[in-house]
């Protein structure tokens, strides 16, 4: 308990000092942030942002389908969220006839609202901090266990049963809720969490591609930036407001809380702050784990530079491949480019010898004191050690994942098995093996053979030329060392039944085990095989690192307790708070703070499929029909930086000003801060904004969904 409360402590203290750093949980905002945000200019109290018990902004922000962030922008249940967060669920929904992924689509009626299959949006109803609760539990244990052999399991073993009893308690007092216990600061503090999930989201509209993915790969992670990055949907429900599965009797959700938008703009320094879901940061991480994690994004980069030049191709040969593969391409690219941007800006702003610089002087301060030393002592060699024992294990599962496990017939049996198996506990085989190949026909909706093969025989190359020989895939008939890919590619599609959805179909009525002579099932039970091995040093290293990581996550918090501190991110909401912000990438270079459509018309290339502009826009930019949407310059805004801390998971994130009004939509990060992950840079991190102006102009003006607006509650001042 001594030690949660010297890091409660240490949060105390953690103020202003780097108010635009941090990815600040909402429940300790009162205490922690509130008043370095008001003398940013914030307007709001905490209680305004974060309520329980009455609607607050949090209400209007939600997890969008698990890896994205959304807001409500009316009463009725409509959202917002990046172009790229619905791209996947807009790609799913289109086809060649109805392109809404290349031409756009809006509804002009709730009945036109396409209902988007296994898409969700998740609102965070409370977090409860339950450390308390399991660190007494912990140390009664301890104390009534001290003859015992087995004395930490035993404590263990009390904290979990202490943390369950909390969460079922809370669980009862929130029926229709999903409850779930979720640690911050590597295991050292626990909250419980309580979330409602609604199944049934429509879309509701989108530009057109060439608009909501202006610049493609190339702009992407650049400033400055012209994108028109969102998607609407609509959130449904029953008719008491409770979440169910999809049903045309369905009603658009109440909100509890909808954003208000403000269309008077930003200018530079202006407050904002920005809510949401932020995925996964690694500012804990001790320099050993950055070196191996660099490692492993050098191998993904190389493996994906092959199999994206593949898919490429075939995208740009044909415009149906382009919509079926529109979806895998964008987010194999995305992580592509920021993992080459990261290794970049860790050699430029030497992340990990500063890291290095960082640990030394921690071990300097341990050693000062016989109790630190007693307690963080062993937490860096306890590291490094497990680092060690996994490193080579995780680069060459690097390898295999990220060009085996790629090939689409090893996809399609991992589905067909693991849907058997889900379908197998409660239905007979017959009926398992409908549900099996059902899963398999649904994935080969975005699927082209000839392309596939051509992948294929690129990742059985790629595998052996960056493999290691001792851990060549076998059991295939062949010595994978001399084997001809091409000759063996051909013959697996040929004789394979996860090939093409015709040969899927004779797959009914069988179990996963009747299809081992099956050639892609050899290769997949292959691949399998050797996952299984590589994943054990994985695994016997884990529990070293977990208990080194705990325990120098709690040094750091008390020997930094002066300095700002917030856990990694890890997909719970939180919020961070800055300002828009100008900044200067090198000498002699000054980025402003905002973009206008100016850019889109420079930038236009008709030759080239990232940089097309849609004639409409083009008309409406000539003849200035900007509506009420024109800034004070009579220009239309299309983005804006600030200097808000955000990452992946953040996408769709509400932009708010002072007044917590909808100003824009988080959707990227710049080139020169990719780093920030793991450390923050504050004079070049910037967090990309599409400006609200430019998505209701495109909605109204350009989309001719005006009619949207009647929902929403739009101010000027």
């Amino acid at each position: 308990m001594k030690k949660i409360l010297a890091i409660a402590a240490a949060l105390a203290l953690s103020l202003s000092a780097m108010a635009d750093e941090g990815m600040w949980m909402l429940p300790l905002l009162q205490k922690m942030n509130i008043k370095a945000m008001k003398d940013l200019g914030c307007q709001l109290s905490a209680s305004d942002i974060y309520k329980i018990n009455g609607s607050s902004l949090k209400d209007a922000v939600v997890h969008f389908g698990g890896g994205c962030t959304g807001e409500l922008i009316s009463k009725e249940g409509l959202l917002v969220t990046n172009h790229h967060c619905g791209y996947g669920s807009i790609q799913m929904l289109s086809t060649p006839k109805a392109n809404y992924l290349e031409d756009g689509f809006w509804a002009m009626t709730r009945e036109q609202e396409i209902p988007v299959p296994g898409l969700t949006v998740t609102f965070l109803e409370s977090m409860t901090d339950a450390t308390p609760a399991m660190t007494k539990a912990y140390e009664k244990a301890i104390k009534d266990y001290k003859n015992s052999d087995n004395i930490g399991e035993l404590a263990e073993k009390a904290r979990q049963e202490a943390a369950k009893q909390l969460r079922d308690k809370i669980a009862q007092d929130n029926p229709g809720c999903e409850v779930d216990i979720v640690n911050f600061y590597n295991q050292n503090v626990a909250y419980i969490i309580v979330t409602k999930v609604y199944k049934d989201v429509r879309f509701v509209g989108a530009p057109p591609a060439s608009l909501g993915k202006f610049g493609g790969e190339t702009d992407n992670w650049m400033w400055p930036r012209h994108t028109c990055d969102f998607s609407m949907f609509r959130v449904y429900a029953d008719k008491k407001n409770n979440p169910a599965e999809y049903s045309p009797l369905n009603v658009p959700y109440k909100a509890k809380t909808a954003l208000k938008i403000n269309l008077s703009g930003v200018s530079n320094r202006d407050f904002t702050m920005v809510m949401g879901y932020p995925g996964r940061t690694q500012r804990f991480q001790t320099a050993d784990q950055l070196e191996a994690m660099m490692e492993q994004y050098g191998i993904a980069v190389k493996a994906r530079t092959v199999r994206q030049a593949v898919m490429k191709e075939g995208m740009e040969s044909d415009p149906a491949i382009r919509l079926q593969y529109a979806s895998k391409y964008a987010s194999s690219s995305n992580g592509w480019k920021k993992w080459q941007g990261e290794q970049l800006a860790f050699k430029k702003l030497g992340i990990i010898p500063r890291e290095r610089q960082k640990e030394a002087e921690f071990t300097a301060w341990v050693g000062q004191d016989a109790r630190r030393q007693a307690k963080y002592g062993k937490a860096l060699s306890q590291i490094s050690e497990g680092v060690k024992g996994q490193r080579q294990a995780y680069a060459d599962l690097y390898t295999l994942v990220e060009s085996v496990s790629r090939i689409a017939p090893v996809g399609f049996v991992s589905t067909f098995g693991q849907a058997y198996s889900e379908a197998a506990s409660g239905a007979d085989s017959l009926k398992a093996s409908e549900k099996a190949v059902e899963a398999v026909l649904a994935q080969m909706k975005d699927y082209n053979e000839p392309l596939e093969k051509k992948i294929a025989v690129a990742m059985l190359q790629f595998y052996r030329d960056n493999a290691r020989p001792e851990v060549y895939l076998e059991g295939l008939g062949e010595d994978f060392a001399t084997m001809d890919f091409k000759a063996y590619v051909d013959k697996l599609f040929a004789e394979s039944a996860f090939t093409s959805p015709e040969k899927v179909k004779t797959l009914l009525g069988k179990r996963p085990g009747d299809c081992s002579d099956d050639p892609a099932m050899k290769l997949a039970e292959a691949m399998a095989a050797r996952w299984s091995e590589l994943s054990a040093p994985i695994r016997a290293s884990r529990p070293l690192i977990a208990e080194g990581s705990k325990a120098f996550t709690a040094g750091l918090m008390e020997w930094k307790k002066d300095e700002p501190s917030y856990p990694d991110a890890n997909s719970t909401m939180r919020l961070t708070y800055g300002q828009v912000m100008s900044y200067s990438p090198k000498d002699g270079v000054i980025y402003k703070h905002y973009t206008t459509l100016k850019g889109v018309m420079e930038k236009e290339d008709p030759s080239n499929y990232e940089f097309r502009v849609p004639a409409l826009l083009k008309g409406l930019y000539d003849n200035k029909i900007f509506g009420q949407y024109a800034d004070a310059d009579g220009n239309i805004p299309t983005c804006f930086i600030t200097n808000n801390d955000i990452t992946g998971g953040n996408s769709g994130s509400p932009v708010l000003n002072a007044k917590g009004e909808l100003v824009g939509l988080a959707f990227d990060g710049n080139w020169e801060s990719m780093s920030s992950d793991v450390m923050f840079e504050p004079d070049l991190q910037r967090c990309i904004c599409v400006d609200i102006r430019y998505v209701l102009f495109i909605v109204d003006k350009f989309g001719g969904a005006g009619h949207l607006l009647n929902e929403m509650t739009i101010v000027k001042k």
